[in-house]
């Protein structure tokens, strides 16, 4: 610790506090007698009140302790402290878990997670209250009715009570859902918090309902599906460690949505006297060492037993060894169209593909064999992941268009084509490249157009989609919501979709 025992940072401090407070003193006295004291006589830096190699010492040892504080090990330990009360609220209410991506995974052991939901805190910040067009969130529906309700877990940091997703942007989406299945008139309306939301903000909120919903209905969703995936309407709770449970009717008339916060608010720093760590999941790339909730989980005991100094080469073995990455995973069919698949790379060993579409730095299919099937037709995009392969798609998009061409130019029936667009996680770079082919090669029912159209709507999409309708911002969030709806883990970076909405819009 900077060659100095925590007794002697303690030392310091106190010597310095005590100086501050003989200065403080001085002052008092010569005010009261009338004097000032000189301006010479003030030490104008900390090396005028502390011996020099403790000043020297002083800040980088305050932000030792502080990193000690914050370390993983105690982030560990304080998610588990979490996850048990998590536990207990899913045991008192009987209701499956669901985690808030990606902070809320952590406090669920997988084998008790029901699903994943993306609630962004962002659409529920002061003033930018927003209903998301881009994260509908419709696979809680199924879960929902299924089991009565449903827990949706997440936390938050910085000594708030709870996360704007869980106690703004929640709220939003059950009186958006309701008011769509339902009918406005009869919406049981819009719930938050009374203890985080005050009247003021609730009122606006609410004034912004007809407009979210008007957004919603632009979309074009299968209203009728839906209303069979949900019978009654949606109300959420709002729980924290430091409240009681709510009471929720037995017999009631809705499926509740319990908004659950894991951590415990500390107030002040991020961490309190015992080392707990409030929000302790939140934002992980910045302290997991690429560390999983779900590796956590599977190796709880060996992670919380090691040292601090231990864990970083420790998860690094525990990701080296996993064999997670390997296992095969099936792609997502997009609906309506009975062709258009996305998924990560793993993906591609699992159907019977006629063209890949591949987003990666380097192509994993240039020397693959698929022995005595015939092999697929594959276009490589070589960009890397993250922002950077999201700004680089905008200079590959224009290869998608004379591939797909040549594609359906060259069969009978383009419905029967069984595409795959991959990229590694299956979540952005493909999304991307597939909402550009549902844009320009698919009309409003799913059905490829036919062939004397493809030229058409390749070069000129606006003339593809029906004569004067354009292809605007409108038309490609209804095409975005077949893909959400479809394969709700899909996550299009902003960069991703501002690369479509160039290629598509800027033609």
């Amino acid at each position: 610790m900077n060659d100095m025992s925590d007794v002697d940072v303690l030392s310091s401090i106190t010597s310095t506090l005590r100086v501050l407070l003989a200065l403080g003193l001085m002052a008092i006295e010569a005010s009261s007698n009338g004097t000032c004291v000189k301006a010479q006589q003030i030490p104008r830096s900390t090396s005028s009140l502390i011996f020099p190699s403790a000043s020297q010492n002083l800040f980088k040892t305050l932000s030792s302790l502080k990193r000690s504080t914050l370390s993983i090990s105690n982030r560990l330990f304080s998610i588990h402290r979490d996850s048990i009360f998590v536990q207990q609220v899913a045991d008192h209410y009987q209701l499956p878990l669901v985690a808030n991506e990606r902070c809320g995974s952590w406090y669920i052991h997988p084998d008790r997670n029901a699903g994943s939901a993306y609630f962004k805190s962002t659409d529920g910040h002061q003033g930018q209250w927003s209903f998301s067009t881009r994260r509908l969130n419709l696979q809680i529906l199924e879960i929902t009715e299924k089991h009565g309700g449903c827990i949706v877990v997440d936390s938050t940091r910085r000594g708030k009570s709870m996360p704007d997703a869980l106690s703004k942007t929640i709220p939003i989406w059950c009186a958006i859902i309701n008011r769509l299945l339902f009918g406005e008139n009869q919406s049981i309306g819009l719930h938050t918090p009374e203890a985080v939301v005050g009247g003021s903000e609730h009122s606006q909120m609410e004034a912004r309902l007809d407009a979210f919903v008007s957004a919603a209905k632009l979309l074009n969703l299968d209203l009728s599906t839906l209303r069979r995936q949900l019978s009654v309407q949606l109300r959420p709770f709002f729980l924290t460690p430091d409240c009681p449970f709510p009471n929720i009717p037995a017999n009631a008339s809705y499926h509740p949505i319990i908004c659950l916060t894991a951590s415990h608010r500390v107030h002040g720093e991020e961490h309190s006297e015992n080392n707990y760590i409030q929000g302790a999941g939140d934002d992980s790339e910045g302290w997991s060492h690429d560390l999983t909730p779900s590796l956590f989980w599977q190796h709880r005991e060996l992670l919380m037993s090691a040292t601090e100094g231990e864990l970083p080469s420790l998860i690094r073995r525990l990701i080296t060894n996993d064999p997670q990455p390997s296992q095969m995973t099936a792609a997502t069919l997009i609906h309506p169209t009975t062709s258009i698949y996305i998924g990560p790379l793993s993906s591609i060993p699992s159907g019977s593909w006629e063209a890949i579409i591949v987003c990666t730095t380097t192509n994993p299919l240039a020397t693959s064999t698929t022995g005595t099937a015939p092999r697929p037709t594959v276009l490589h995009l070589p960009v890397p992941q993250g922002k950077t392969g999201s700004r680089a798609l905008r200079s590959h998009l224009h290869l998608l268009p004379p591939f797909l061409r040549a594609l359906f130019q060259s069969t009978s029936s383009a419905k029967n084509l069984k595409l795959l667009f991959t990229c590694p996680t299956g979540t952005d770079l493909a999304v991307g490249i597939a909402l550009v082919a549902l844009c320009l090669l698919f009309d409003d029912q799913g059905e490829p157009y036919r062939s004397r159209d493809h030229a058409a709507a390749l070069e000129k999409p606006s003339e593809a989609v029906g004569g004067a309708k354009n292809i605007d911002k409108a038309f490609i969030r209804r095409r975005m919501a077949w893909i959400t709806t479809a394969k709700t883990d899909a996550r299009p970076s902003r960069e991703t979709l501002q690369a479509v909405n160039t290629c598509l819009i800027g033609r």
